[in-house]
């Protein structure tokens, strides 16, 4: 390894020790306080800390860049595990292995290498970053909150949460999380004519609900389509031999351009149908990104390879910045097995990456 390889894997490793879930706010409190400490040894530089609906944000860049001409963003949590003893960094094949190696703590130590090199050599570069700690479960208290009503603004952001080390992504579709509540009648399940099954009813109509997606929006070869996920379905049953009197069940649909949040609801509740209940949860409409010439360029020479431009299925905190009219560049260091135990980072595509971005901020700010 290299030294900056070396210097990302021992703070990678760390960041991933703490366990910085939603359920434990105290790690993410203890995360960003390692994370101050990083940077608050650099000169002239402002740290604001942001709380909004229980989630914490930290923004930094020199006091005399409020608004950066360039912003690294990045969050610090990471899904939950039952387990805790699993939150730790292996090194493996050329790999560090542990729950949110790759989405995203490798990421931030890159961002937070190339922040403090950078203002090291050159304290008045126009260099911030963000960090959130709510990406995992939708991002609008922290990345939505910072670009919405606080007012945070940057000339073009750098977002390493999508795409890959070659591939950056410039189009994300549009996430809608919807929460389904069925109403019925209680029985015995000796006498199901005496009782009215809500999961029998939602169930059916779910059934109803695919089919109406697959002929509507049938699949292409790149499935760039609306698509639909039924991720939970129960009842507050606790006995077998009782017909459920409600029924609940969450959806995930995820939908391109030109499709809209209120179309997908609407479209949702028609086929549902009146005696289901459709609650919002999570919405966000689709995004586009153009990246800066100047970074396929770099990435091109720094990766060997040409830069691919590509659609991604999943989503990111870039959309909230999108939204402000404000480029965003989304592309990162190879990973894999992302939310598993075993997700992983490749570490010279991290040293790579690092290249990237270091040469990227130095051509692209003015000395």
């Amino acid at each position: 390894m290299t030294g900056i390889e070396e210097d990302l894997v021992e703070l990678t490793r760390q960041l991933i020790l703490m366990r910085t879930t939603e359920f434990e706010p105290e790690e993410q409190r203890r995360c960003l306080d390692f994370i101050r400490s990083h940077i608050d040894v650099l000169e002239d530089l402002e740290i604001r800390e942001i709380e909004h609906k229980g989630c914490l944000s930290l923004i930094a860049h020199p006091a005399a860049c409020p608004e950066p001409d360039i912003l690294m963003v990045g969050h610090i949590d990471v899904v939950a595990h039952a387990d805790p003893s699993v939150y730790r960094g292996v090194i493996e094949d050329g790999r560090i292995v542990g729950p949110g190696a790759g989405d995203m703590k490798g990421a931030v130590a890159i961002i937070l290498e190339v922040f403090r090199n950078t203002l090291r050599q050159n304290p008045d570069a126009s260099l911030g970053i963000a960090i959130t700690s709510d990406e995992e479960i939708g991002g609008a208290n922290g990345i939505g909150h910072l670009f919405g009503e606080a007012g945070v603004r940057c000339g073009i952001a750098l977002v390493p949460d999508g795409g890959s080390l070659k591939r950056i992504t410039i189009h994300e579709k549009g996430i809608l999380h919807l929460g389904l509540h069925s109403e019925g009648r209680s029985g015995h399940g000796a006498r199901p004519w005496l009782g009215d099954s809500a999961a029998e009813h939602l169930i059916q109509q779910l059934g109803i609900l695919r089919a109406h997606f697959d002929r509507s929006f049938p699949a292409t070869e790149d499935q760039w389509q609306p698509t639909c996920a039924i991720t939970t379905l129960n009842t507050p049953n606790r006995t077998i031999n009782r017909i459920p009197a409600s029924a609940q069940a969450n959806l995930d649909v995820r939908f391109p351009h030109p499709h809209t949040t209120n179309e997908m609801i609407a479209f949702v509740r028609d086929i549902l149908g009146p005696r289901i209940e459709v609650k919002k949860v999570i919405s966000a409409e689709p995004a586009d990104f153009s990246p800066d010439p100047l970074f396929q360029k770099i990435t091109a020479e720094l990766s060997g390879e040409p830069v691919v431009l590509e659609k991604s299925h999943g989503g990111s905190d870039a959309r909230f910045i999108a939204a402000q009219g404000i480029p965003s560049i989304l592309s990162r260091p190879l990973v894999g097995k992302l939310h598993a135990i075993d997700e992983w980072i490749d570490i010279e595509s991290m040293g790579t990456f690092y290249r990237i971005y270091e040469r990227y901020v130095t051509e692209k700010l003015p000395e």
